[in-house]
């Protein structure tokens, strides 16, 4: 992530109407977010496995959290469930409980998985008081009724590669006061001593300090930031962690379609930034699986207004045009984007790799805007 910040400029789809909090399914919270990339975590648990069946507390130095989580062994589900019982997922880019990376994670967490999770540094005091005030506890909840869980939260700035590469004027900023081990590669060993291995890895962050200028009045420097936090971080959470995941094991990412169509207003390098990534997602598709085995796909969502969305500034209109033009004429909401995140990290999609998957209501299909006044008669 970046020294610059706007939470994640991941933009996802969900009407402001809609609760994204509430429609996700899930056993686990992960939270993570940054300008850049979201970056620092902070211990808010024990690394102990913590069993689906019985009560969870999450303990930090500040507030205890409790959970309670059903034994989907015993609902006895019919047809074909996703089932991620056993597995550990590792969430990068939740600071809030509004955005993409919540849903994705409530809804791995709703399958039976583990859920850990990356925060950004200056966003994790934020993110724990609303939770140790439970701010977050109704959109906690999971279709059961229970909460989803949270087993430890990480600082992580994903900008940053290794302690080396951080410059002096972040070390020094108080905003990283009072945290340490907060690159990729210390983040990853930690997660290594404290649980061995994982399952899943979830990149959910990226970041534009010039998003809302155009490609033009773009600087090298503002470009190769959007590059560096919403891209690269990509590529270097799966340098740290293929090692310590376990053979079968999926990662995923989020994208948006002006990697591949012009998107008037999304500047700064950020639609850039979003064709880099996917192109990415094929190339790691064939290296990481010949290497550990791993499946890299890429979700491309639609416009959702969470709160790292509006600092592109029109980020209504960009819904409402969605709402108007995608072929399925509904609201998108955060869960849809969960619910598809599960299954392709899930064995039900063990051939599924190098993928991008569009969930956008079909609005990636069009070329025509129907409600364009050029067509009005």
């Amino acid at each position: 992530m970046g020294a610059s910040a706007t939470f994640s400029m991941q933009i996802a789809a969900a009407r402001p109407c809609i609760s994204n909090s509430t429609r996700v399914s899930t056993s686990k919270i992960a939270p993570l977010a940054r300008a850049s990339f979201c970056g620092s975590y902070h211990a808010i648990a024990s690394p102990k496995l913590l069993s689906s069946r019985s009560p969870m507390t999450v303990r930090t130095g500040k507030f205890i959290t409790r959970a309670m989580s059903q034994d989907t062994a015993s609902t006895g589900s019919n047809g074909l469930p996703i089932d991620l019982r056993g597995k550990r997922a590792f969430i990068a880019g939740i600071a809030d409980d509004n955005g993409y990376g919540w849903a994705i994670a409530k809804a791995l967490a709703a399958a039976g998985a583990e859920i850990l999770v990356g925060t950004w540094v200056p966003a994790l005091n934020i993110f724990e008081t609303s939770l140790r005030r439970g701010k977050f506890d109704e959109s906690r909840k999971l279709p059961n009724g229970s909460l989803m869980e949270i087993t430890k939260v990480y600082p992580l700035d994903a900008v940053f590669d290794s302690p080396e590469d951080v410059p002096e004027d972040i070390k020094t900023n108080k905003r990283y006061a009072g945290s340490s081990n907060w690159t990729v590669k210390e983040v990853a060993e930690l997660v290594k001593n404290d649980f061995g291995t994982i399952d899943i890895l979830v990149h959910s962050l990226a970041n534009g300090p010039e998003v809302s200028k155009p490609l033009l009045e773009t600087s090298r420097k503002g470009y190769l930031a959007a590059i560096s936090a919403s891209s690269y971080s990509f590529v270097s959470l799966l340098q740290h962690f293929i090692p310590i995941m376990n053979p079968g094991g999926a990662t995923l990412s989020l994208t948006y379609i002006a990697s591949e169509r012009t998107i008037p207003g999304y500047g700064g390098g950020m639609s850039s930034a979003k064709a880099a990534l996917e192109s990415d997602t094929r190339v790691l598709a064939f290296e990481a699986g010949r290497k550990g085995n791993i499946r890299v796909n890429t979700i491309s969502a639609g416009p959702l207004g969470s709160r790292a969305a509006k600092a592109i500034g029109f980020i209504e209109k960009m819904i409402d045009y969605s709402y108007a033009n995608a072929p399925i004429k509904k609201e998108l909401s955060a869960d849809e984007v969960g619910n598809a995140a599960a299954f392709l990290v899930s064995p039900l999609a063990s051939a599924v790799t190098g993928s991008v998957v569009y969930v956008d209501n079909g609005l990636h299909t069009m070329g025509l805007a129907i409600d364009s006044p050029s067509l009005a008669l």
